[in-house]
């Protein structure tokens, strides 16, 4: 029974993505133990997949804002610690940054990982075992996917549908709509991403003649003011309230579609099962869209999709 530790802390979208390669290995090895080290801010990510056995949470991004400070240390030497107390067969970097192959330098076992030139940050190929080519013309997801198929030595379809793992239930919660609503994810963490505010609410205005009600959530409290203003503007349109990341699956879990801009919470969606209307307005969907069986991606960098394509894309998607 192989044990094996994925290193994949940050960002909430690549955490996301990386989720079918917990899938794709027990697929292969239905015996297999599966840990997993994740920004502590992402940690609840991991917890979603039934066949992740541990997760390990790290603090890498706020250590590096405290590194004179003893605390920090502390917290260093304990997860370390907690990485050496018994061996893994395999350690698999799917990051392919400094950061994480520093994590998996801590870690006992084959070490594994992209090639020099397969990775973002070539330095971090240094700390790896084993080093595998895999090629950047691939989605983000079919290369995690690919990455760990290489090291463990069992095949994928890489231009098949992933199998996320993830079975959320729909959450009934007191401010949320009943069935049918649409889920609409207006905040993303770059300007260039964002669709413009007017689409939203003619989408929003078109969805509620259709008889269906529209939520919005946000993250920051900026976040959720600007989903207020859109929400203002749309009838019936609900803004919930701050949400944590079991919460708002369940929410994605219960809606008739989901549309959302280039975010975490798009792929978080897609992940869930269903049906996704990705826009893509400063960023490349053939690099980092959303990829699911139920998923569609519109736009390109600086051509943001119009209300009309995200409407017939709904429909294709029913």
């Amino acid at each position: 029974m192989p044990r094996i530790l994925l290193v994949k802390t940050s960002s909430l979208g690549d955490v996301i993505s990386n989720l079918p390669v917990a899938s794709d290995i027990l697929a292969a090895y239905p015996n297999a133990t599966i840990d997993w080290v994740v920004e502590e801010s992402f940690a609840a990510i991991p917890t979603l997949h039934p066949g992740v056995s541990q997760v390990i949470p790290v603090a890498v991004r706020r250590w590096r804002r405290a590194l004179f400070k003893a605390a920090t240390w502390r917290e260093i030497k304990k997860a370390r610690q907690q990485l050496q107390l018994a061996p893994y067969d395999y350690v698999i970097d799917t990051q392919g940054l400094i950061k994480s192959a520093l994590i998996v330098a801590w870690a006992r076992g084959t070490k594994c990982g992209y090639d020099a030139q397969s990775i973002r940050e070539p330095l971090a190929a240094r700390a790896y075992d084993q080093r595998f080519a895999v090629s950047w013309q691939w989605q983000a997801v079919a290369r995690n996917r690919q990455l760990a198929a290489l090291a463990l030595g069992y095949e994928i379809d890489a231009q098949g549908w992933p199998d996320y793992g993830l079975r959320i239930a729909p959450r009934a919660l007191p401010w949320l709509p009943k069935p049918p609503y649409y889920v609409l994810l207006t905040a993303t963490s770059r300007a260039e991403k964002l669709w413009p505010a007017e689409r939203w609410i003619a989408l929003g205005q078109a969805l509620a003649v259709a008889g269906i009600r529209s939520v919005l959530p946000g993250g920051t409290p900026a976040e959720r003011q600007a989903a207020q203003a859109i929400a203002a503007k749309i009838t019936d349109a609900v803004t919930a309230p701050p949400l944590g990341v079991d919460a708002l699956a369940g929410v994605l879990a219960g809606a008739t579609a989901v549309v959302g801009v280039d975010t975490g919470l798009t792929h978080l969606a897609a992940a869930v099962g269903v049906p996704v209307v990705g826009l893509y307005c400063g960023s490349d969907p053939k690099a980092n869209g959303v990829i699911a069986a139920t998923a569609r991606n519109l736009g390109a960098p600086g051509a943001a999709p119009t209300v009309e394509e995200v409407l017939a894309a709904l429909e294709t998607l029913q």
